[in-house]
């Protein structure tokens, strides 16, 4: 068997409408942060809650909520099932059926709550607390962990080469700059998937800002940015979860058998086709096939979430939490050797018990108390740091003029 590298989305009454997001925060949070931003429908007037100035507040929409927490819990249960997929095939069968969708989900929900970005300085202003600052910090706090926890002091800090999982949060940054470039062009998804071929065949673009995982998963960020309500509502047929269900059996079925034949690399977008020892058509080849891939497991995932308020919907809200500091536990589980320690992580009952406890840990990282203590990393306000009028323009004032 291949080993897997380690990793450095009749008839019935029609559905509710969807209502589109007052403002566009950073992703796997609702796109404000794998990290997404909140979504807001309007409820009626009964339960809407009033603001101090009186106008009643917008409420986050469940089913994205639900979408971000069980993407997160996804995640979290891929890194727990890396270690596992050498001696188990089952578990690198479930390791590569995951990975062809969770980050691709994650990202179209950032393009999705990204649609209303401009240049405007409030929306800059969050883009730089919400992802620039989380990605400053976890990118030191991740190499000093690496530093101790894996006894490696010569471990370098460079802000040009995420380590691990802070590679979400620049490729996130990057992709919200682009955002007023794919809203002018003509058939931008099809543009976005060229420049994922180009990077693909290009061995030369190197490893700054981890160019490659940008540009390569770039065209679910597009996706997601002229997704409508609408799609939402169709993938939420019952038709549609009912063809989820074969989709996802054939899919892990697909994995099972080529497990020995292929590595999972292919699903981190971080390499070039040359890089993984493949002439350059077999790139493009798997860029496409991955692509295709993705989005009928991503829109099958889609149809599953829940669309009410669950007792996990409120996790929703602090998915990048969960996402960024599972992290140390994933990557420190491997440093101090656990899983060879114990043997019996390595078999059936080893794995559901690895594949709960990294489910019960992201959902603990997801809640209100663990993202009252990391706020101030995470979301911090830093009025210090932006003149006045850019914090007027983020409050809704306009700047008082100067003479």
């Amino acid at each position: 068997m291949t080993n897997s590298v380690q990793p450095h989305g009749r008839h019935r009454a029609p559905l509710p409408p969807v209502q589109e997001p007052a403002t566009a925060p950073p992703g796997p949070r609702s796109p404000q942060s794998p990290t997404a931003t909140p979504t807001h429908t309007a409820p009626p007037p009964s339960h809407r809650r009033a603001t101090p100035t009186g106008k009643p507040a917008k409420q986050r929409d469940a089913f994205f909520d639900n979408a971000k927490y069980l993407a997160i819990v996804l995640v979290a249960m891929a890194h727990a099932w890396e270690p596992l997929t050498d001696h188990s095939r089952t578990a690198e069968a479930l390791y590569m059926t995951v990975y062809t969708f969770h980050m691709p989900a994650f990202i179209l929900i950032s393009g999705y709550f990204s649609r209303s970005f401009d240049m405007r300085p409030d929306r800059l202003k969050r883009l730089i607390t919400g992802v620039a600052v989380p990605y400053v910090l976890f990118e030191v706090a991740y190499t000093l962990f690496k530093r101790w926890a894996d006894d490696d002091p010569t471990q370098p800090i460079s802000l040009l080469d995420p380590w691990y999982l802070t590679w979400f949060l620049i490729a996130l940054f990057v992709w919200r700059l682009t955002v007023p470039l794919w809203q002018v062009v003509r058939w931008p998804v099809p543009l976005a998937l060229c420049v994922a071929v180009l990077a693909v065949i290009s061995p030369d673009i190197g490893d700054d800002l981890d160019l490659q995982r940008v540009l390569q998963f770039m065209p679910f960020f597009v996706l997601g940015l002229f997704m409508k309500p609408e799609h939402f509502q169709l993938v939420r047929r019952r038709e549609v979860r009912l063809l989820a269900v074969p989709v996802f059996a054939c899919a892990v079925a697909l994995a099972y058998w080529a497990a020995p034949k292929m590595t999972s690399v292919w699903f981190y977008r971080r390499e070039s086709a040359q890089e993984l020892g493949v002439p350059w058509w077999v790139g493009v080849v798997m860029t496409l096939a991955l692509f295709g891939c993705s989005v009928v497991l991503t829109a099958g995932f889609f149809a599953w979430v829940p669309r009410r308020r669950m007792w996990f919907t409120v996790l929703g809200a602090g998915t990048l939490y969960g996402y960024l500091l599972h992290g140390f536990l994933a990557k420190g589980s491997r440093f101090w050797g656990w899983f060879e320690e114990y043997e019996w992580l390595h078999q059936p009952l080893g794995e559901v018990f690895v594949s709960l406890v990294a489910a019960a840990v992201v959902t603990l990282l997801c809640t209100s108390p663990v993202r009252r203590v990391f706020r101030f990393a995470m979301e911090p306000r830093m009025e210090w740091a932006f003149r006045r009028d850019a914090t007027a323009v983020a409050r809704g004032r306009e700047p008082t003029a100067t003479r």
